[in-house]
């Protein structure tokens, strides 16, 4: 079978000339770019200022809840944590670490506590507020620390007739630092679940 016959098209057939040319403007873009640099960049710090109190070098580590001794009684067994977040609550520059702490249990769900722990320099980390006593048989649901507040969702009974398996009670808890104390600045609004 014989091909029709098509043109020579100038363009597909390379020659030297077209290499030439094309390492020409190759060497043009290089030349250029080495040239035309951009200005440095410089930083700007946007984020939130430290405290004046804060240390110079690398941040302070947070507390850590496994060196504290727990203000709660768990009798024969071990109080454990079961959630924890760390910030700085105060705005002295260094980290708190908020936990949820409850006694371990094999079974049921017993109530937790919400304690704020702080470690001195130096010194050994301590609880330094209760948000959240286990006398009030509470479950903490959620827990999360944001702008030097720490915010919880808490799960409880309406009376002690409820069996502790199933709360009844809903509520939505948020705490922040004011006048050298923790307050509560979102009141308790309990509801049904």
């Amino acid at each position: 079978m014989q091909h029709p016959a098509v043109p020579e098209l100038a363009h597909t057939t390379t020659r030297p000339i077209h290499w030439l040319a094309t390492a020409a403007a190759l060497a043009a873009v290089v030349a250029g770019s080495a040239v035309l640099q951009p200005d440095a960049a410089t930083a700007a710090q946007t984020g939130p200022q430290t405290h004046p109190r804060a240390t110079a070098g690398a941040p302070a580590p947070a507390p850590d809840p496994a060196a504290v001794d727990f203000p709660i009684a768990c009798g024969p067994v071990e109080a454990v944590v079961k959630k924890k977040t760390s910030g700085d609550l105060d705005g002295d520059g260094k980290p708190e670490t908020v936990a949820v702490v409850h006694c371990e249990a094999g079974s049921g769900t017993p109530p937790d506590g919400i304690y704020v722990i702080t470690a001195p320099r130096p010194g050994k980390p301590r609880v330094v507020a209760t948000l959240v006593d286990p006398k009030d048989r509470q479950n903490v649901t959620r827990i999360a620390l944001r702008d030097g507040a720490v915010t919880a969702t808490l799960l409880g009974y309406s009376s002690p007739d409820v069996p502790r398996c199933c709360p009844d009670r809903k509520d939505k808890a948020k705490w922040q630092w004011k006048d050298g104390t923790f307050e509560r600045t979102t009141p308790a609004e309990a509801r049904s679940v």
